[in-house]
């Protein structure tokens, strides 16, 4: 299919962070023009510029300090209940607008927030899709004349995602799960707007329709979890049916590889080191490769390279230990994308890459921060079964490699390849470009 031909919408996200930008940038074969960040675009008004970034700072400085014992904690306490997400039992009514989405509109009804975008764009008003719900909401307190988009970027979503009047609002949804079909029910979302399509994994580790791409990495992956094949002989036959005659040649396309990713605020990064601290033998013995991935922190790349070098491992640096950092998110997402079809095992917090379980990673979850983290900890653990919550880090050499030479990381992977969404963007493009494509049908509750 001819990507080129159907870059027939505006694609929109924040630099808060990385989930909304990740979510974005799987859609990047859809956008006209490229990737647009509502805070950070050529010509954005400085009053605009400058009240996006007050809520960036705010929240980057309060994530960096909930490590911390006493204010961190008290900090990252408030800002986490004014974006809490309710208990979704018993269901009921929970369209009544929050304090938090009462100041949203204060600045974009009072202090014009977005409109400046909103009314550049509606010159050419192509389907309009955003990462961010305060894009949404501008775009409809604005005028957009054409139709606007959300996707939802975790497994369960809070009232911020939803406008301050749901049942008149003709904002649509693309909901990463089932879950959050429900939960927008719930807020006041009218059914005939809610299009339950996945989490937008990038199509380069797909491989279309077929999942070619997917089914190729997972075959490798599967057999570099399962050395004493311990899965593969228990379900032999339907990976072979799955996945082909290669999964059970043994033969290894990469080194056994772990990918440790931190947030978009550069929290956690003291785990990285913790994990390395705990494979040190590993790693020299060759048993296993490591990834710290920096994302756009050059302050991390260089945290981790001085406290890899006090562990008096500078000559495993590009050999069994890589540290990834890029100039761009851009450059970021695409290079990972790389890195992840060569990887094995991803540890990270809960975020939205919860939902790269779906390409057949299998995920060991370092602590959460934030409701919405519990909420995807919660579903990649019960829906999906795709992944499981950290030991002691600093025994990881021991109990990382129990549950490889075991095969449970490899049941892991082939749970999350079965369970979770893996074409949330071709069903995002289906709906956009009015082209069925022949992807499974998801499940309402996951």
């Amino acid at each position: 299919m001819d990507s080129h031909r159907h870059q027939n919408a505006w694609i929109i996200s924040v630099n808060m962070g990385y989930g909304h930008a990740r979510a974005a940038y799987g859609l990047e074969d859809l956008a006209r023009g490229g990737i647009i960040t509502a805070n950070d675009y050529p010509g954005i008004p400085s009053r605009d510029r400058e009240l996006w970034r007050k809520s960036r700072d705010a929240y980057e400085f309060i994530s960096r300090l909930q490590p911390l014992p006493g204010i961190g904690k008290i900090a990252f306490g408030v800002l986490d209940y004014l974006q809490s997400i309710p208990d979704f039992y018993p269901r009921r009514d929970l369209s009544q607008p929050t304090l938090q989405l009462k100041y949203v509109y204060h600045l974009i009804r009072r202090k014009n927030l977005g409109k400046h975008l909103i009314e550049k764009l509606a010159k050419k008003p192509l389907p309009l899709v955003s990462t961010f719900f305060n894009v949404g909401f501008a775009a409809e307190e604005h005028g957009y004349p054409g139709d606007i988009y959300l996707v939802t970027t975790d497994a369960d979503v809070s009232r911020a995602w939803v406008p301050l009047d749901p049942k008149r609002s003709r904002i649509k949804y693309f909901a990463s799960n089932g879950r959050v079909v429900e939960r927008l029910k719930l807020y006041g979302v009218r059914v005939e707007n809610i299009f339950l399509t996945g989490f937008p994994l990038p199509k380069k580790l797909i491989g279309g329709p077929e999942a070619t791409i997917v089914k190729r990495d997972l075959a490798a992956r599967i057999c570099n979890l399962d050395p004493n094949g311990i899965f593969i002989k228990k379900y032999e036959k339907v990976l072979l049916d799955e996945l082909g005659p290669e999964l059970c040649e043994f033969k290894k396309k990469h080194p056994l590889t772990l990918t440790f990713a931190v947030g978009g605020a550069g929290a956690q990064r003291e785990l990285g080191i913790e994990i390395i601290k705990g494979l040190r033998y590993r790693i020299m013995q060759g048993a296993i490769q490591v990834n710290l991935e920096a994302g756009i922190r050059p302050e991390v790349a260089a945290y981790f390279e001085r406290e890899v070098r006090k562990l008096r491992l500078g000559k495993a640096l590009g050999k069994g230990i890589h540290i990834h950092a890029y100039p761009d998110r851009g450059k970021y997402f695409r290079a990972l994308n790389d890195t992840l079809r060569k990887t094995d095992i991803l540890w990270t917090k809960p975020s939205e890459m919860s939902f790269y379980c779906g390409i057949g990673l299998p995920i060991i979850m370092a602590p959460t921060i934030g409701s919405q983290e519990d909420f995807n900890k919660l579903w990649l653990e019960s829906a999906v079964n795709a992944g499981t919550s950290q030991l002691d880090p600093a025994y990881c050499g021991e109990w990382l490699f129990d549950w490889i030479n075991s095969g449970g990381l490899a049941k892991y992977a082939w749970n999350g390849y079965i369970e979770a969404p893996t074409h949330g963007t071709y069903r995002i493009e289906s709906v956009l470009t009015g082209e069925k494509m022949p992807v499974a049908e998801l499940p309402l509750i996951v």
